[in-house]
């Protein structure tokens, strides 16, 4: 046997898609997993992302029979990486393979940090991480919703974000994700010039009182950075700010509206099962911590 590896940058040529593709849907079959969303098949042909692949082949029969995927997804030079080998190949040493090759790709690009995601319940991946020198540190649920009319108006209002919302942003940022000043303009940067990303800027009679930022997928809208002011929780905005992004998805012609959610923040859980989201899978995020 006779095996091949190489390194490509996003964007995914159309044939390299397709065959990342067919190895995700064969492992499914295998797993009782979908993978495309963990090797990030959803933004492989984008332009904007930064991120890479690697790829071994089995020569002899012109096959993909493994990959690893990184992404910088917020543009903080910090990659999320994860990896799949086709199950009748995954006792040849091509996991570790991949990984070695995947850290080279990171040291080229000086990355300043590192997550490893596995898919919940896979027994596979957890083994090797811990056997890799990685340590479990927190999972991230996607949840799910479908796109609908907005059924009740509030006092809430959503347009897109302006420049003369930085400040307020920056104050909301920093109490719900415990970003210091330059991180919260950063993300701020990111989701106002990244292209296919929307930032939103929740209003009560003018006072900023929430934001949220979008991304289309195809007939999908993924939410991300989603904060409530400190000052206005538990009145039921976060609901409503949910509530007009499902209205403005279908609006827009999607029909499912997706996020990720640390498991363990029960408090955000909760807003999302009050706006009719529920849970379509798990990720598992490691950290190196060494050998």
């Amino acid at each position: 046997m006779n095996l091949s590896a190489i390194t490509v940058s996003f964007p995914l040529d159309e044939e390299t898609y397709e065959e990342v593709q067919k190895l995700c849907k064969t492992s499914a079959v295998c797993d009782g997993v979908l993978l495309n969303q963990v090797m990030n098949l959803p933004i492989a042909k984008s332009y904007e992302m930064r991120g890479f692949y690697v790829l071994v082949y089995d020569d002899e029969k012109n096959l993909l029979v493994g990959a690893g995927t990184a992404v910088d997804l917020m543009g903080l030079n910090t990659y999320e990486w994860s990896m799949l080998v086709a199950p009748m190949y995954r006792q040849l040493g091509i996991g570790t393979a991949i990984l070695n090759v995947l850290k080279e790709g990171l040291a080229m690009r000086e990355s300043e940090g590192e997550l490893a995601i596995i898919v919940e319940g896979s027994n596979y991946g957890r083994e090797f991480l811990q056997k890799n020198g990685y340590l479990y540190s927190f999972s991230e649920a996607t949840l799910e919703a479908r796109a609908e009319v907005l059924q009740k108006e509030g006092p809430v209002t959503l347009r897109p974000f302006m420049q003369k919302d930085t400040e307020a942003l920056v104050a909301i940022f920093s109490d719900a994700f415990g970003d210091i000043r330059e991180e919260s303009l950063e993300l701020i940067e990111f989701n106002t010039t990244t292209e296919g990303l929307v930032m939103w800027t929740a209003e009560i009679d003018g006072e900023v009182v929430g934001t949220v930022t979008t991304r289309k997928e195809g007939e999908v809208q993924w939410i991300t950075a989603f904060a409530v002011s400190p000052k206005r929780q538990r009145q039921g905005i976060g609901t409503q700010i949910l509530n007009l992004v499902k209205d403005y998805s279908l609006r827009s012609g999607d029909k499912t509206i997706l996020l990720d959610v640390e498991v363990e923040n029960m408090a955000a859980l909760h807003v999302y099962e009050k706006a009719g989201f529920m849970k379509s899978s798990q990720l598992d995020y490691y950290i190196y911590i060494g050998m």
